[in-house]
């Protein structure tokens, strides 16, 4: 069977480089259009040695969402400013931002300017300084804290709504937070501001977030993707399934001959999923993952580079 290169050769020798390049295209082309219908015939191991998952068509929710930016902020529900009982002078701190305390733990030393006598800045909860505004012996009243302790083990994330889309948004729905392009977490919305910003014209959507494993630091700028609705199709894929040949959207089909590039027509997307109009029926099994591998073979197959298995 002839190579590629071989044939290019002979190609260019007969008819000369520009209609040799015309020639080519069309050549391609041809071979692409017959890719559409030609199966991938590899065995077990190269399915298992290339991560190749297959599975079944069926129904599936695309969801109408909504992107807004956000910003990581500590929970101000679990949030203390530790205030000295008395003015007077420090004469001992005893943690720095950053340390972690616990409930009834004794942060700072104060003398009293009327007593004299020493007593103790203690917190009332358990979680990390987030700030102190005490030095050794600076004079300390009661105007201001002076630590401001936070239990991180949950944040708020804060979603910007502008205007125009606060009529799509409300408490309950389902919000995905992302970390540049990277799925983080996911929550719902507790709350809504009542009134809009006379500054950006914004209001302010809230999404408690679990943060056990301290992954969420306040001051963090990401990204909320409000889940608007969730409608049902009959048949739905993965992004990863659809692969481009010749022009068309087709996906992998598993048939007894082998794996076929089955041409398909996208309907409704979202971020992950694709609803399928045609080419797929229930229960017909395709590839999930591992499609451009099989791409990849086809393309060997159709210039007669491939391989029988």
């Amino acid at each position: 069977m002839r190579t590629t290169a071989l044939w290019a050769a002979v190609v260019v020798a007969t008819l000369g480089p520009n209609l040799a390049t015309r020639a080519m295209a069309e050549d391609d082309h041809d071979h692409e259009e017959q890719a559409l219908g030609q199966a991938v015939q590899i065995s077990a191991a190269e399915i298992e040695e290339f991560d190749i998952e297959v599975a079944a068509a069926g129904p599936g929710s695309i969801a109408t969402s909504l992107s807004v930016p956000a910003e990581v902020r500590p929970n101000a529900d679990r949030l203390a400013h530790i205030v000295p009982r008395y003015s007077g002078i420090v004469t001992d701190v005893k943690v720095t931002i950053g340390d972690e305390v616990r409930k009834g733990q004794t942060l700072a030393i104060v003398e009293g300017d009327e007593s004299l006598a020493p007593f103790e800045v203690v917190t009332l909860i358990s979680g990390t300084v987030i700030e102190k505004h005490i030095t050794l012996g600076e004079a300390v009243g009661r105007e201001g804290p002076a630590f401001v302790i936070a239990n991180l083990s949950s944040v708020w994330v804060d979603l910007t709504v502008y205007q125009r889309d606060l009529v799509r948004v409300g408490v309950g729905q389902n919000v995905e937070v992302y970390i540049g392009h990277e799925l983080a977490g996911k929550g719902t919305i507790s709350y809504v501001t009542p009134i809009i910003s006379e500054r950006t014209r914004t209001a302010t959507a809230r999404v408690v977030l679990s943060n056990k494993d301290r992954r969420w630091r306040p001051g963090m700028f990401v990204t909320g993707k409000i889940i608007i609705a969730e409608e049902t199709a009959p048949i739905v894929v993965p992004r990863t399934a659809l692969h481009t040949i010749e022009d068309r959207i087709v996906v992998f089909l598993e048939t007894p001959e082998g794996f076929v590039p089955q041409p398909v027509t996208p309907g409704r997307t979202d971020t992950l999923q694709v609803e399928l109009l045609d080419g797929l029926s229930a229960g017909d099994r395709y590839v999930l993952v591992g499609g451009f591998t099989l791409k990849a073979e086809l393309g060997k197959e159709s210039f007669g580079d491939g391989h029988g298995h």
